[in-house]
């Protein structure tokens, strides 16, 4: 993030609650918090988690400078105790998590704290924005790439949502296989590839479509892709061909019936010689489009608004919750588990761990949730999906953003068949609670 510190990425209530705590002496109970969700939002049969590499930055810059305490002083969010304790805020217990990438399902634990209460509750905000955010565009993403059935698909969501959330958005596309970006700042901070030629502005300031083809040609070669569709299709295919040769890269179609135009410039394309162009679509694309588009003769697809706002679903509905606290603020105190019984909101109480059991050919058959034990041996046809993020305080968990892609390309091909569908249906592996 660019920014000195994460610390003031959260709402006012985590330090009115710090600040009672620490009043009472409870806010040093060694305590486990998990995020999950109690179910995936509508239609989808899978959650993807993304975010994890982002949340690992945001905590090591989880820090109270001077500037934050005068602002908390000022606003009298809290009193002088706890501003002296926020100044010497360090995070120092444990995170453990789902890889990122890895697919999950309803209750999963995709992140689990352990600290003092007092460390662990001042995350909530931050870790909850984070991973909503970036779960929900890599649920997406997943579905779109998953309809698009090996055909690359292009982020260009950014001027669609928050100049942040774009980048942010950018890199949770990659990991659910999105070959490329449009947006600058994800190709910097993350390496992802960029692309990008023009937009029909650059048609428009010149006198003629052939000049403004000409013009790009020139600066980018033959093998970059020109729109034709701001006027006349036909005739600016034919205009493409004749500038750029059957070397021409690809063609863009931003509107209009995708799927008639496709065909009509697939086989204008093939009599003109061009028969290596590519065609690229674009124009509001979602999973369901790009499904309807599989038969179609098209290359590559360019997605941006549905992607960015997660197809619908905007959110993955992660909830922080505390599931365990110790019996007292003693180091070596037992922990008693604790669970929530509103109606509609009701919590699994207990640190946990997590499965995934496989049948015999190695298809992906429930999701097992059962009670942490630290001896516990492994259990054949089981995978453990939780795996250290931090420990002790110290960052554990960094890896490449292609560890992350190649997770979640592994991930979703043991689920069975069904996690493909797009109609809407039930999780596609059932949670058990042992």
């Amino acid at each position: 993030m660019d920014t000195a510190t994460t610390a003031l990425l959260t709402d006012h209530y985590e330090l009115t609650m710090l600040e009672a705590a620490l009043r009472s002496g409870a806010a040093h109970r060694r305590s486990v918090f998990e995020v999950f969700a109690r179910r995936l939002p509508d239609g989808r049969r899978y959650g993807v988690t993304a975010g994890t590499g982002r949340l690992l930055d945001a905590i090591e810059n989880f820090r109270f400078d001077d500037e934050s305490l005068h602002f908390l002083s000022e606003a009298g969010v809290v009193g002088p105790a706890t501003l002296d304790w926020l100044a010497g805020y360090r995070f120092t217990g444990n995170i453990w998590g789902y890889a990122e990438g890895e697919c999950w399902f309803p209750g999963s634990p995709l992140v689990v704290v352990e600290g003092s209460f007092a460390e662990a509750v001042v995350l909530e905000t931050l870790l909850l924005s984070i991973l909503n955010h970036d779960a929900a565009v890599a649920a997406a993403a997943s579905r779109m790439t998953s309809a698009a059935a090996g055909r690359p698909c292009i982020e260009m969501g950014s001027r669609r949502t928050h100049e942040e959330a774009a980048v942010a958005a950018a890199r949770a596309a990659y990991i659910c296989g999105f070959a490329s970006t449009s947006n600058l700042r994800a190709g910097q901070r993350y390496g992802i590839p960029t692309r990008g030629t023009s937009a029909h502005a650059f048609t428009l300031l010149h006198d003629d479509e052939r000049e403004a083809f000409a013009a790009q040609v020139a600066a980018l070669g033959r093998d970059t892709t020109l729109l034709v569709d701001t006027y006349d299709v036909a005739a600016a295919v034919r205009a493409a061909v004749d500038i750029a040769g059957d070397e021409l890269g690809a063609v863009r179609l931003d509107s209009g019936d995708l799927l008639l135009l496709a065909h009509r410039v697939r086989a204008q394309l093939d009599e003109l010689g061009a028969v290596k162009t590519r065609i690229v679509v674009t124009s509001d694309l979602d999973e369901y489009a790009i499904a309807s588009l599989r038969a179609a003769p098209v290359d590559a697809y360019g997605i941006g608004t549905q992607l960015v706002t997660g197809s619908g679903q905007p959110t993955a509905s992660l909830v922080y919750k505390l599931v365990a606290r110790s019996v007292s603020d003693e180091p070596d105190a037992p922990l008693v588990p604790v669970a929530k019984k509103s109606p509609g909101k009701p919590s699994h109480g207990g640190r946990k761990s997590a499965v995934r059991r496989y049948d015999a050919e190695g298809v992906a058959e429930a999701e097992v949730l059962r009670a942490y034990r630290p001896d516990a041996e492994p259990v054949p046809g089981e995978r453990e999906l939780l795996v250290p993020l931090v420990a002790n305080g110290e960052i554990v968990g960094r890896e490449p953003l292609s560890a992350a892609r190649e997770r979640h390309a592994r991930s979703r091909e043991e689920l069975p068949l069904s996690a493909t569908q797009l109609s809407r249906g039930e999780p596609v592996l059932p949670t058990i609670y042992e």
